[in-house]
């Protein structure tokens, strides 16, 4: 991604490449070098510019894309900041590090749980928690008989918190064993289900939840039994 954005701030006009020798070209878009096949992907766009019969571009088009390329650097140095902010605020509050010890639970998801939770002791069971969230579970009927009604979540609650769960399921369940086991076991026999994967990772999001409130509580560090546990 690096090497796109240097490429749209200083290279976007193909004739400026094309002035260019290969080995300067590689040299202003990259900060490192990681092998071949990088070299060879940029190549491929070296020569695509040299061949290019495109419309001429304006000076005005490329002072834009640096700029907009400069923004967002400027916003994910303010993001790099709040986030290395919320890091050390979290760190003094015990519960904040057996919630890292969750799989998928980094910094930013963990500290994002924290603040939603707050005192774990102000709900008294799991669906007062799960209803927070918006996770819970209500009946979409659209002018349907009951029996007829489909169960979605009802998204009452948090956003922000439900959005950061999903992130942390998705990756979990992607990147560790142990949830990616789990996940596999819930998609057993219903994998031909239009939207399966979604539903699966927004129930494993809720429960992730469920067992972030449960560490809290105990003051625990992460335990694989947990995930057994309906």
């Amino acid at each position: 991604e690096s090497e796109i954005l240097a490429i749209i701030k200083w290279c976007l006009n193909p004739d400026k490449i094309a002035l260019m020798e290969f080995d300067q070209f590689f040299k202003m878009v990259t900060r490192t070098h990681r092998g071949i096949a990088q070299k060879l992907r940029l190549q491929k766009i070296y020569q695509a510019a040299i061949d290019s019969v495109g419309c001429p571009m304006g000076h005005s088009a490329e002072f834009e894309a640096e700029l907009l390329v400069e923004r967002l650097e400027d916003v994910r140095q303010a993001i790099k900041r709040t986030e290395d902010w919320m890091e050390d605020i979290s760190l003094d509050i015990p519960e904040y590090n057996y919630l890292l010890t969750i799989p998928g639970f980094g910094p930013y998801i963990s500290a994002r749980v924290l603040a939603s939770i707050g005192d774990p002791f102000r709900f008294t069971n799991r669906k007062q928690l799960i209803k927070m969230s918006g996770y819970d579970l209500c009946a979409n009927r659209s002018g349907k008989a009951s029996h007829k009604a489909i169960p979605v979540i009802s998204k009452q609650g948090n956003s922000e918190l439900r959005y950061a769960l999903y992130q942390a399921a998705h990756v979990a369940a992607t990147r560790t064993d142990l949830f990616r086991s789990y996940f596999t076991k819930l998609l057993r026999g219903r994998e031909r289900e239009r939207g399966i994967k979604t539903k699966m990772c927004v129930k494993l999001a809720a429960k992730m939840l469920v067992l972030a409130w449960t560490l809290m509580k105990k003051r625990e560090v992460f335990d694989p039994v947990y995930l057994s546990i309906d």
